[in-house]
């Protein structure tokens, strides 16, 4: 297992990842958009990758104190990449934030066992999807 900063040349697999679970039917559309939004945040060091056996196997988008995304290949949920990501994140900061859907509960539970809390709730005003979502957070106790 390797924790890593991602590069330009694993864009295509991290792409895989992402679409795995999230464009299907009509939003399908928006994958040129992914890439070029993907390729932007990978050149800017904002996102970070977990490999387990030779390849990536999860990622996370992080900026300063919010991360914006956090996706795993499928088959790898549940053996500790998204933990070990939002773990190393963390380790470098005393504060994070993140927004996911209500209904997510399977998300809701990971990032609440991490030690997030609800802060609050909206009807997805400002979100892609305009589905309800909640704004999460975390903050060091121990400083």
């Amino acid at each position: 297992m390797s924790l890593t900063r991602a590069g330009v040349w694993q864009l295509p697999r991290l792409l895989c990842i992402l679409w795995a679970g999230t464009r299907v039917g009509p939003v399908a559309r928006r994958r040129h958009e992914d890439a070029s939004v993907l390729a932007k945040l990978v050149m800017q060091g904002k996102v970070h990758v977990w490999r387990e056996a030779g390849r990536v196997r999860a990622f996370v988008v992080r900026d300063g104190e919010r991360i914006h995304a956090l996706y795993t290949e499928p088959q790898w949920r549940g053996r500790g990449a998204g933990t070990r990501l939002v773990r190393e994140a963390m380790e470098a900061i005393d504060r994070l934030e993140l927004w996911t859907a209500q209904a997510n509960h399977g998300a809701r539970r990971f990032y609440t066992g991490l030690g997030f809390k609800d802060v609050r709730l909206t009807e997805g005003e400002g979100n892609d999807e305009g589905v309800p979502d909640v704004h999460m957070k975390w903050e060091r106790q121990d400083r």
